[in-house]
């Protein structure tokens, strides 16, 4: 069988003719890109949404056990399972970032951290990234300090738990389904 001649990347990446920035909020930034493919083809409506790096952590206890939380989120409309996320603050660094919100969403503090992988939600529209860290040994030291419209359930779990959890789908958040699985990956 003949192998097929791989495009460099150069070959592959579109040219971006003209921007124009209809949302530009501090979480939150949308444009348009008028966008010419490899082949010649425009196209006059490409939206990008630009939102501030994010972070999340795969937080496990001195006792070994997980650190879940629970909240509502209005996009879908539901309660959801998730573990702990946030976005990192101008000056922050993606690690000093995953230790407040963790710190702020669960009072655990300490441990040893490590950073496990980085993703994207969505490459195709959206232009940041995820850290996802796993912290072990770490310890309730504080109470929550939520943001205002934060309303959150903190909990802990096995990791036998948390990998049933996994299988049952209990987790819709895919930027945390990852660094879960990879977690489960490299610990088992």
């Amino acid at each position: 069988m003949d192998k097929v001649k791989q495009r460099s990347d150069n070959e592959m990446k579109w040219s971006t003719l003209s921007t124009e920035q209809l949302i530009n909020r501090p979480w939150l930034k949308a444009r348009r890109d008028t966008v010419q493919l490899p082949n010649g083809k425009v196209y006059d409506e490409y939206y990008i949404l630009s939102y501030p790096t994010w972070i999340n952590v795969v937080a496990e206890t001195e006792d070994g056990e997980l650190i879940l939380e629970r909240q509502y989120r209005h996009g879908l409309g539901v309660v959801s399972t998730e573990i702990c996320a946030g976005v990192v603050e101008e000056g922050e660094t993606p690690l000093q970032a995953a230790q407040r919100e963790l710190e702020e969403e669960t009072g655990y503090t300490g441990g040893e951290w490590e950073e496990i992988m980085i993703v994207s939600a969505n490459p195709s529209i959206m232009d940041n990234l995820c850290h996802c860290f796993y912290a072990r040994n770490v310890k309730k030291t504080n109470n929550q300090k939520l943001d205002d419209t934060e309303d959150i359930e903190v909990f802990l779990r096995s990791k036998e738990e948390v990998k049933e959890m996994l299988l049952r789908g209990e987790f819709i958040q895919s930027m945390m389904v990852a660094p879960l699985w990879k977690y489960f990956t490299i610990k088992d």
